[in-house]
């Protein structure tokens, strides 16, 4: 049995009028006659990870053909032997496509949004606007994340490891620390528009809602007497979908389950100077 397809690939412009087997599954938006038709990409995630989720919620959204590799970083899988050749870092997200390779979320989702074509509004190809979204993902690396992946792994992963809690007061002063960039995404990036950059949903808006969604999943109201980010986040929701928003957020929004994670001995007393640094 055979199929003919008369488009062509958004991918490589190979031509499709071409005779294509049938018991090929068609399922990407490029031609399985071009190489990245027939290598199809490997996501390797954790969605524990406000950036694997971001990466998650876009390849989903956009309809991008991937194998999701799921990995767990809480039981030490990203040092195994096979990850360290996807990853030499030892972090997720990763992504494999063929021989190639990518670490880090921005450059994993603008290789995406690139490769794939996505519309416009993710990455946009104005030079003014793009630079808008670049400023958000370098900005937000070095203010907002330090203070949610703080704050996280003083609620949820010191007990895990370390079978007690955090100090309370060094939680308070994480969530104290957040206050001034909550803030400035306010007013600096969001300001009185729909969207981070402006009218549509952008890659900023992702990484930006998959961040916080992080704590408000924990239990915190990091959003309280700020109705501006409320509505902001709502409108991001509504975007993406709200079903594929609460599968994205599914592991983290049942973060007690993670009570009953197995946690080797070995590994528990690797991490354990690092957290006990955290509380110092």
């Amino acid at each position: 049995m055979e199929r003919r397809f008369s488009s062509v690939c958004l991918l490589c412009s190979y031509s499709q009028g071409q005779v294509v087997s049938a018991l090929t599954q068609h399922l990407s938006p490029c031609c399985s006659l071009c190489p990245a038709g027939r290598m199809g990409i490997e996501l390797y995630l954790d969605l524990l990870s406000p950036p694997c989720r971001s990466v998650y919620i876009f390849a989903k959204k956009n309809n991008i053909p991937f194998t999701f590799k799921q990995m767990e970083v809480l039981k030490g899988q990203q040092h195994s032997v096979g990850f360290g050749k996807v990853n030499i870092l030892r972090k997720v997200p990763a992504l494999k496509d063929g021989g190639f390779t990518l670490a880090e979320s921005p450059a994993i989702l603008a290789y995406l949004s690139q490769k794939y074509k996505t519309p416009d509004h993710w990455y946009p190809l104005d030079m003014k606007k793009r630079a808008r979204v670049d400023e958000y993902l370098s900005w937000q690396h070095s203010a907002i994340r330090p203070s949610v992946l703080k704050i996280f792994w003083l609620k949820v992963v010191f007990p895990l490891y370390m079978d007690q809690t955090a100090p309370e007061e060094k939680l308070q002063e994480a969530l104290e620390d957040l206050a001034i960039p909550l803030k400035q995404l306010e007013e600096k990036f969001l300001q009185d528009k729909p969207f981070l950059v402006g009218n549509m949903i952008s890659l900023a808006d992702l990484v930006a809602v998959t961040e916080l969604m992080q704590l408000i999943a924990i239990g915190y109201n990091i959003f309280e007497d700020m109705p501006k980010l409320v509505e902001w986040r709502n409108r991001v929701e509504k975007a993406v979908g709200k079903e594929l928003f609460q599968e994205a957020h599914k592991v983290i929004l049942n973060f007690q389950d993670l009570n009953s994670m197995l946690i080797e001995p070995q590994l528990k007393e690797q991490m354990k100077p690092r957290l006990l640094k955290m509380v110092a």
